[in-house]
């Protein structure tokens, strides 16, 4: 995994598979990116560990929760 990839994705940026808010990155090494939400980051990077550099944000989704968690109080 590498966080240096690029600038952190923000909202607008939407999974290839569903269209949900994209946390993970894959840079593909023949060129191209494929941008994935958790679910369906979990489901393919396996197959394209070897395939790209990853750039995976998902970690983002733990602090939101833990914010709007706070926020409920």
């Amino acid at each position: 995994m590498n966080a240096t990839l690029a600038a952190p994705m923000t909202a607008a940026d939407r999974c290839d598979r569903c269209g949900a808010q994209a946390y993970v990155r894959a840079r593909l090494h023949a060129g191209g990116e494929l941008l994935f939400c958790a679910h369906h980051g979990r489901e393919h990077l396996p197959r394209l560990k070897d395939l790209a550099e990853i750039d995976d944000q998902s970690e983002r989704l733990s602090a939101t929760s833990a914010i709007a968690a706070d926020d409920e109080r």
